[in-house]
């Protein structure tokens, strides 16, 4: 069985390795085998697909079943599944698509279209010749997979799918041409990120010693200072839902004055101790000694997809209730593998 997977599990570690298409645990694939789908476990890293297991069966015909009384599948005590894995929870929407290999990525490309409160108007030209779909956004899980259900019965030969402020699934009989049309999508999709004033070095040093503060070493993270777009777009409110799980709704982002250096200092030792990074406004950004893996990931796949929206006036922002909602799926996150681990390098 594993040698049938061994496509799958290239396919996902190719998927991971990229920053550009995941980040952190985000992301799924799935490989339907005879009566099974083989689907990626819940908080696992699609990047560790090759030295570990990720991967968690789920029977067809009962994970249809589960669909068919309005159940969740994601909800389900571990002991339904063989392991002590859980399947990711979008599992429901790898069942209701009838593609046999399905890769789910947080793409930035496609986010930075997705989060347009016009992204069909620029979908139409970009993906035209392809038999694609746009899908609104709706909450992960079983309404999200109601909703690519509803579509796939009147167009079943649908492969790509966009989901607004989410993503974008890529199907197809086998995993050569996932990726092939994944590459593809991606190239139609491509942005170039603008590039961002640079940062102020010596008072962020001056500012991180002893306190518990340190600069990153990828310095694309500056551009959420100094970039005024940037800035302007995450004053807004969230993108998308790993934003708000992995990193927390609107206070993380509210940028504070450092005109004087002691002013920011004060302003610094009042931030709150959980708080992966602060944002220093025209300065540059500070990441906690104590920040995660999984929180560094997301902050980084964040900073390449704010830099490629050019018109804060077009976004759309999740909701408070949809922001909320997302923010309530604590669980996948203390999941996801390196989440309560700090992050070695930064």
């Amino acid at each position: 069985m594993r040698s049938e997977l061994h496509p799958l599990l290239n396919l996902s570690a190719h998927l991971g390795r990229d920053r550009l298409l995941t980040q952190a645990s985000s992301g799924n694939t799935s490989m339907k085998l005879g009566r099974i789908l083989w689907i990626k476990a819940s908080g696992k890293w699609l990047s560790n697909a090759l030295h570990e297991d990720i991967l968690v069966p789920v029977d067809l015909a009962l994970g249809k079943e589960h669909l068919r009384r309005n159940n969740d599948l994601a909800t389900l005590p571990v002991h339904f599944f063989p392991s002590d894995l859980k399947p990711s929870i979008e599992t429901a929407m790898h069942l209701v698509i009838n593609h046999r290999v399905i890769a789910h990525v947080h793409s930035v490309n496609a986010i930075a279209l997705a989060i347009r409160s016009d992204a069909q108007q620029h979908l139409r030209r970009r993906l035209h010749g392809l038999r694609w779909e746009w899908v609104p956004y709706v909450p992960s899980g079983l309404p999200l997979a109601l909703e690519i259900e509803r579509r796939v019965r009147n167009t079943p030969s649908t492969d790509v799918f966009v989901l607004g402020n989410h993503g974008l699934i890529v199907c197809g009989s086998d995993c050569d041409e996932v990726l092939k049309m994944l590459d593809e999508v991606e190239r139609r999709l491509q942005f170039t990120p603008r590039h961002a004033p640079v940062f102020d070095g010596d008072f962020l040093e001056k500012m991180a010693k002893n306190s518990g503060w340190r600069l990153p070493e990828q310095t694309v993270l500056h551009a959420l200072s100094t970039d005024e777009i940037s800035r302007k777009i995450l004053s807004g409110g969230v993108l998308y839902p790993c934003q708000a799980i992995f990193l927390g709704g609107r206070n993380p982002w509210q940028p504070f004055h450092s005109g004087l250096y002691c002013e920011a200092m004060q302003k610094l030792d009042r931030q709150p101790g959980a708080q992966p990074f602060v944002i220093v406004d025209g300065k540059g950004v500070l990441i906690s000694d104590t920040i995660t893996s999984a929180e560094l990931e997301t902050l980084l796949g964040l900073v390449e997809v704010v830099q490629r929206v050019d018109d804060p006036a077009h976004v759309r922002y999740l909701t408070d209730d949809e922001s909320r909602a997302a923010s309530s799926l604590g669980a996948y996150r203390t999941r996801s593998v390196s989440f309560e681990r700090p992050a070695l390098s930064a």
